[in-house]
C-alpha cells in the first residue's frame, strides 16, 4: 500500500531568474545559472508529500533523453516509488522565468501523448487500488482511462485534481474534475467568477488558489470559507511549486484526518515554507509535518 499514487505530471524545469517579469527590452540579457531540474506538477506533489512523510508512488511517460534522466535522478534520490513509460515523444520540459521577488512565468511543453493509452486499464487499476488517495494530473494519456481509475479505488480512498489556471469554460478539463472528490485550481483566470464555477462543480470539495493572497475552500458548493497565506520563515526565493506543496499539504492532512479548513491552513504553511527553498527537491525539515 501506498498513502498517495500521483498520476502524470512528470518533466524538467529549466530553471531562469531574471531581473524582472515583464522582462526589459533588450536583446540579451546575463542571468545566474541555468538550472535544469525536475519539475511539473505531478513532481511537485510527489516530492512535497514524500517531504511531508507519506508514502508515495508516481505513474507516467517520460522520454529516453537527457532530460528524463535528470527526472529519474532526482527521484532516486528519493523514497518516491516511480512507475514509468517510455515516451517516444521524449519528456516534457518547461521554462521558469523567476524575478528577485520569487515572481515566475512559466512557458510550458507538453509533449502530447500520442497513440492510445501507454498502461492497460488493469495495470493502472491495480495501482489504484493500492493508495489511500489518489492525485490526477491533467495529462493527455489518462483520458482515455479515467473510468478505470474511479472504479479501482479501495474502499474510502479519495481522488484529487489539480485544474491550475482554468477558465471555467474549457471542456478538456471536465473529465479530470468529474472523477475527483476535492478539486484544486487556480483563481487567476476565474477571477470573480470562482464562487459559480465551484458552485457548478459541486458537491466536489473545490479550493481555488490565490497564491499570496490566500485561498478559498468551497465545501461541497456551500459558502466560501477564506484561508489566508501563510507568512514564509524565511524569504522567498521561489515560488515555483508552491502550488504543488499545497496541494501535498492538503491531501497529507486529510489522511491525517484533518477537517478540510484545518487542512487548508496547514497547506498553506507546507506553500509557504516551500517558497523559500529553491527547486522541488526538499531538505529534510524544511517542510511543516504537523
Amino acid at each position: 500500500m501506498v498513502d498517495l499514487l500521483v498520476i502524470g505530471g512528470l518533466g524538467v524545469d529549466v530553471r531562469v531568474r531574471v531581473p524582472a517579469l515583464p522582462l526589459p527590452a533588450a536583446d540579451s540579457l546575463t542571468v545566474d545559472p541555468v538550472e535544469l531540474r525536475i519539475g511539473n506538477t505531478g513532481a511537485g506533489v510527489a516530492l512535497a508529500a514524500h517531504a511531508l512523510g507519506l508514502r508515495v508512488a508516481l505513474v507516467d511517460v517520460l522520454g529516453a533523453d537527457p532530460a528524463g534522466d535528470v527526472v529519474r535522478a532526482a527521484l532516486a534520490r528519493t523514497g518516491v516509488r516511480p512507475v514509468l513509460v517510455t515516451d517516444p515523444a521524449g519528456t516534457r520540459r518547461s521554462v521558469s522565468l523567476v524575478d528577485p521577488s520569487g515572481a515566475r512565468m512559466s512557458l510550458y511543453d507538453p509533449r502530447p501523448w500520442q497513440g492510445p493509452p501507454p498502461l492497460c486499464a488493469s495495470d493502472l487499476a491495480a495501482l489504484v487500488r493500492e493508495a489511500a488517495h489518489v492525485h490526477l494530473s491533467i495529462m493527455d494519456w489518462t483520458l482515455g482511462l479515467l473510468p478505470t481509475l474511479r472504479d479501482g479505488l479501495a474502499d474510502g480512498a479519495r481522488v484529487s485534481t489539480d485544474l491550475h489556471d482554468w477558465d471555467g469554460h474549457n471542456p478538456y478539463h471536465r473529465p479530470f474534475a468529474a472523477v475527483a472528490d476535492l478539486v484544486l485550481v487556480s483563481g487567476v483566470r476565474l477571477g470573480p467568477a470562482a464562487a459559480a464555477v465551484a458552485a457548478g462543480l459541486a458537491p466536489r470539495d473545490v479550493v481555488v488558489t490565490r497564491g499570496a493572497d490566500g485561498a478559498e475552500l468551497h465545501p461541497g458548493g456551500g459558502a466560501p470559507v477564506r484561508v489566508p497565506a501563510a507568512v514564509p520563515a524565511a524569504p522567498v526565493v521561489d515560488t515555483n511549486g508552491a502550488g504543488d506543496a499545497f496541494a501535498a499539504g492538503l491531501i497529507a492532512a486529510r489522511l491525517r484526518g484533518a477537517a478540510l479548513t484545518d487542512a487548508a491552513a496547514y497547506a498553506a504553511r507546507v506553500a509557504a515554507a516551500a517558497c523559500t527553498h529553491d527547486g522541488m527537491e526538499y531538505p529534510p525539515g524544511l517542510l511543516p509535518t504537523a
